[in-house]
């Protein structure tokens, strides 16, 4: 989320593989995703005379947009072809063509030519939002659907042809539209009110009268086309209800704008299809902007081409929101925007957003005991899947999430308020049975990567319990577990377990730790892991230690990486060490104690002007650095200021080392070393041949310049 002050049986389900959303039986924990009454097929898994392109995770890419990252581009003339997966008699194709244009596409059935096409256009594409830091023009997809006219079965084909504009081709979905529903008895038409379902006339006043007719039963919304020139208020109490969302199209960019409801809305079965072809936030460009009310759904609806699904604020307690499509928006898909209080969103499908596709953001109030369950979100193109603001116990669970693209990851957890007054996260975080596939990607604006599953303290600390629990994460580009204070302010993220995960293919590391911290990890098991296990370079390097914890079970992930001066690139692996590279530069530290800003991390930061300065007056003091592995050092190399404002001094150090952070032996003995301007300000301490130790510690007994221990840097080499 960006601001500025601005039908399948039940017991199927659907998963992701290499190129298909298939069908699986149900293990013994839920499966992620929603249920789904479709089957979608990769393009580029499919037979064609096009040219496949990528796979890209370069932001401003069209195949980094793409559903897996790959996409078949077709000139005129040429096709792709796809092997149906089930019985179908519909299909809805993701696609993108040229900025500027516009075009159809030709559609075969088993060879033989229909009369209809796919229109295919870039009206809705190519979106720009300068204001917002790290975007590049985005958003190159949009979705086109065709009632086939006929049925197909598993097994035929279903080719695509380009016609005069140059189209790529993304994904397939292939789906059985039910027949048309009928009206209900006691009901009251909107085409009785003068609605009219050519589309060519003004229906917003019959929607108007009809609502307001209907009171506690239920508005009939027939087949056809309607078009809404503003929006509905005052809707409260009652059904608004379609004959399905490929039958019943409402036009509108704006179709409930209400600030409150007595509740007992219920809205089905139809579709609102606007024309949002820019993001504008001061514009209610929603499906839904504010409340419904208590005690409300929505259901079964296909929403495309707004600025958001639903934007909820209000009173929407107890809403149900499920079984919906929400498709290229340019903003969000949904956003309980506070105040959300037993709101359950489940088993929808989200693809092309703009932005989050569903967030929880608790601005005035805290969003409490809601859930997000069993969606499945493909391709948001400037933000996260899902993404948690704050809020009081809140679920995310059984959600499938696939292929961010920018300043975004799969799932985030975070402290990042936007705005205030804004309820930070408290109570109990269940983020449980997740599966994340290619998710993560670089954010431009703190020019390293956002892992698979971001837990932030972006402007606060975490504070709250955080149970991570069955989580699945496949080809992430990046990092599996992030957990980072992205503010820059170095907030701690606590209270975090990390159970039961299987990590597969991760481009660079499992635990990305930038934040000081702690997290236990259990039953975390990896497989292919592009560099190291854990990179634990904490951000400001001041800022303190993650702790992890290993509460056993895992396996495959325990390596570190190496140098915290850079970054570990997507496969590379950790790189030999620079035998003379100083081991103790921008790792975690700690102190006994800190006089003022003089933090103990300013002895690490390859700054000599900076410096840490213990608690005066209070020999002896020790400061301690995590060196991220067991190392044989052999030299320290400790320094004050070169500046001749410091005069000289000698303090009385004792050199620590240990191998488990816990038990501690004396590597070098109380000594005094003298601190010279004139020499650099600059002493070594030569260690045994012995020496080997993670954890390094120096003991400060006692300083001639000053009544407390000073460093403005500690290195430490593995050469003499």
């Amino acid at each position: 989320m960006h601001r500025t002050v601005r039908g399948m049986p039940a017991a199927m389900v659907v998963a992701l593989s290499a190129g298909l959303l298939t069908t699986t039986a149900p293990a013994a924990h839920a499966a992620s995703g929603a249920t789904l009454p479709l089957s979608s097929v990769e393009a580029e898994s499919a037979t064609t005379t096009g040219t496949k392109i990528g796979p890209d995770y370069t932001q401003g890419t069209l195949a980094s947009e793409a559903s897996g990252r790959q996409a078949v581009r077709l000139t005129s003339g040429q096709r792709v072809e796809f092997t149906v997966p089930r019985a179908a008699n519909a299909v809805n194709l993701a696609y993108s063509v040229p900025d500027g244009q516009s075009g159809t596409l030709d559609v075969y059935v088993n060879g033989t030519k229909l009369t209809k096409t796919l229109p295919v256009t870039s009206k809705y594409s190519y979106i720009d939002t300068s204001w917002i830091p790290g975007a590049k023009t985005h958003h190159f997809f949009d979705n086109t659907r065709l009632l086939l006219g006929q049925n197909v079965q598993a097994g035929d084909k279903v080719a695509l042809e380009a016609t005069a504009t140059q189209a790529t081709v993304d994904v397939a979905d292939f789906e059985q539209v039910d027949a048309a529903a009928i009206q209900p008895a006691g009901s009251v038409s909107v085409t009785s009110k003068g609605a009219d379902p050519s589309g060519n006339g003004d229906s917003t006043q019959a929607f108007r009268d009809a609502i307001s007719a209907a009171q506690g039963g239920v508005v009939w919304i027939p087949p056809g086309d309607y078009k809404l020139s503003s929006s509905l208020s005052g809707v409260q109490n009652v059904t608004l209800q379609g004959a399905g969302s490929w039958y019943s199209i409402v036009h509108t960019s704006r179709f409930i704008d209400q600030s409150s409801s007595s509740g007992g809305v219920h809205i089905k079965d139809f579709a609102v299809i606007g024309e949002v072809t820019e993001r504008v936030d001061s514009n209610p460009d929603n499906f839904v902007n504010g409340a419904l009310g208590p005690n409300s759904s929505v259901s079964g609806m296909w929403l495309q081409h707004l600025k958001v699904g639903l934007w909820l604020m209000g009173n929407n307690d107890n809403l149900v929101v499920e079984n919906n499509r929400i498709l290229d928006t340019t903003a969000d898909g949904l956003n309980l925007n506070g105040n959300a209080r037993g709101v359950r969103v489940r088993n929808n499908f989200l693809r092309n957003q703009g932005d989050d596709a569903l967030a929880m953001w608790s601005l005035y109030s805290p969003d409490t005991n809601s859930s997000f369950e069993n969606n499945t979100v493909s391709q948001p193109n400037l933000a996260n899947g899902i993404a948690i603001y704050g809020g009081t116990d809140i679920a995310v669970k059984n959600n499938l999430v696939s292929d961010t693209n920018a300043l975004g990851s799969g799932i985030a957890i975070s402290n990042q308020k936007f705005l205030d007054p804004f309820s930070p996260l408290a109570g109990t975080i269940t983020v449980d049975g997740n599966t994340l596939v290619r998710t993560g990607a670089m954010n431009p604006n703190w020019n390293h990567p956002m892992g698979a599953l971001r837990v932030d303290s972006y402007d606060s600390a975490i504070n709250a319990t955080v149970d991570i629990t069955h989580t699945t994460v496949t080809d992430s580009p990046y990092s599996a577990f992030e957990f980072v204070s992205g503010g820059g302010q170095g907030h701690p993220v606590r209270n975090v377990t990390v159970d039961g995960a299987t990590v597969k293919n991760t481009g660079t590391v499992v635990v990305q730790a930038e934040a000081q911290g702690a997290a236990t990890f259990r039953n975390v098991t990896a497989t292919s892991v592009g560099a190291a296990g854990i990179y634990n370079c904490p951000y400001p390097a001041s800022s303190g230690t993650f702790t992890l914890t290993d509460g056993g079970g895992n396996s495959g992930w325990s390596s570190t990486w190496l140098d915290c001066s850079t970054w570990p690139q997507p496969g590379q692996g950790n790189p030999d060490p620079d035998p003379n590279r100083n081991l103790a530069k921008g790792r975690p530290v700690t102190a006994t104690g800190s006089q003022d800003v003089y933090t103990p991390g300013k002895a690490v930061d390859g700054d000599a002007n900076s410096y840490w300065e213990s608690t005066n007056n209070a020999f002896p003091q020790a400061w301690t650095a995590d060196l991220g592995s067991s190392y044989a050092v052999r030299r320290l190399v400790l320094k004050l200021p070169p500046s001749s404002a410091w005069g000289a001094r000698t303090q009385t150090i004792t050199v620590l080392g240990s191998t488990d952070g816990s038990n501690y032996s004396t590597v070098v003995g109380s000594t005094g070393y003298r601190f010279d301007p004139a020499t650099g300000n600059t002493v070594t301490v030569a260690l045994p041949a012995s020496t080997n130790l993670r954890y390094l510690r120096l003991s400060v007994s006692a300083n001639t310049g000053w009544p407390a221990g000073q460093f403005s840097e500690v290195e430490a080499y593995p050469t003499s």
